[in-house]
């Protein structure tokens, strides 16, 4: 079996798994992401909208933006690296690619903390995504010019195995409902 082969059957079981903890999820599912946040208070962050079974950050996005700049991935081209729009809860929003909202006005800015959305994670900081590898060019990009923390936020029962590329960015940190997971 090829890598491609190997990674499309393992998000196929990862969404399987993410479906029933997407449907027990509770009010309080970003409350670790917003402990981890308040330590950062001010640093330029991105989150994401939460699409299909994602865990929604945007309580923990919307603390974080009274304090400082808070963004949303807005997708411009295939097999490009992801812009950053400013966000805050009262931004109009429209739907996006792969329809994931973004805002009416898109004001860019580049981000140094980057909540990402995964499939799978390991303790290692390995992360499984959808295979566009929209987040990868992206943090390459971010860190080849300042240091960028990228924030794995999933559900706890998100944690499996993942095959790896030599494209594949790690993870510095994992956030789940269950606590923080430190990458190491």
């Amino acid at each position: 079996m090829s890598l491609s082969e190997i990674k499309t059957a393992a998000r196929k079981a990862a969404f399987a798994r993410r479906k029933p903890l997407f449907d027990t999820a509770n009010e309080a599912q970003a409350g670790y992401l917003s402990e981890v946040l308040a330590g950062y208070r001010g640093v330029p962050l991105s989150g994401f909208m939460p699409i299909r079974t994602e865990i929604d950050p945007t309580p923990a996005m919307a603390e974080a933006s009274a304090y400082g700049p808070v963004g949303v991935p807005v997708i411009i081209a295939e097999g490009q690296p992801l812009n950053f729009a400013a966000w805050t809860p009262d931004t109009e929003m429209v739907s996006g690619a792969f329809g994931a909202a973004v805002p009416v006005d898109p004001q860019f800015f580049e981000p140094e903390i980057v909540i990402v959305p995964l499939l799978a994670f390991t303790r290692a900081g390995a992360r499984l995504g959808y295979g566009g590898g929209f987040y990868d060019r992206t943090l390459q990009g971010l860190r080849a010019k300042r240091p960028t923390l990228a924030i794995g936020f999933a559900f706890a029962g998100q944690e499996a195995d993942v095959p790896l590329e030599p494209t594949d960015q790690p993870l510095d940190l994992i956030v789940t409902e269950a606590g923080v997971i430190e990458v190491g």
